[in-house]
């Protein structure tokens, strides 16, 4: 690896860890909610808190209870998993089949110079 290649690897490092850090201490005491507690919240703001859902979710059904907050971010994680999986199936395949277009026109292209016989 070249020197130029490092130092662009370690500054990206660097701002990787900035980035991941930067909240931590600059957001101290900040109340974080999830988009589900912000449209209820509107709902019930609008409606004047006469708004009943139309259905509970099923797993909830299931359980006679709300689903504890692990288990919402253990099924959110797989979901992200299966999702990133799918993705990154996807771009495997396309850089593959980049790399085999190009083989077999290099394959052509020299038969064309050096023709057999």
């Amino acid at each position: 690896m070249s020197k130029n290649k490092k130092r662009a690897v370690i500054i990206l490092i660097i701002i990787a860890i900035v980035l991941a850090l930067f909240p931590l201490f600059m957001l101290k005491g900040a109340k974080f909610s999830g988009s589900d507690d912000a449209g209820s919240s509107m709902v019930n703001e609008i409606t004047g808190g006469d708004y009943h859902p139309w259905f509970t979710p099923v797993l909830e059904q299931v359980i006679h209870g709300e689903l504890p907050g692990e288990i919402e971010s253990l099924l959110f994680c797989v979901q992200t998993g299966i999702g990133v999986g799918i993705i990154a199936f996807i771009m495997g395949r396309l850089v593959e089949r980049k790399k085999q277009e190009d083989m077999r026109n290099a394959e052509e292209n020299n038969k064309k110079e050096h023709p057999a016989g």
